[in-house]
């Protein structure tokens, strides 16, 4: 397949080039560093970004939302949304 953005550098702000499921944990970091985070089944979002020093609950995040976030970890306890998808 052709790619005809190949010579293009991949930027924080550009589109995803990889997704990955999220299974949250409260002790393991994701594995790879996401661009943002697609919530496929709302609720709270308990996560830590990458150059935060604690977590943070978004809450009621609604459902097909894309958060543009780094998160590090994404908790199990107090994430209630289901269907997280990392892209990077």
């Amino acid at each position: 397949m052709s790619d005809p953005f190949q010579s293009f550098t991949d930027s924080p702000v550009g589109p995803a080039r990889t997704a990955s499921a999220v299974v949250p944990s409260d002790s393991t970091a994701l594995p790879r560093l996401p661009k943002a985070l697609y919530i496929g089944g709302g609720g709270d979002v308990t996560l830590r970004c990458v150059d935060s020093a604690a977590d943070v609950v978004l809450s009621a995040v609604p459902a097909g939302s894309v958060l543009p976030v780094r998160a590090q970890f994404v908790r199990a306890t107090g994430t209630t949304a289901t269907a997280i998808v990392a892209l990077g």
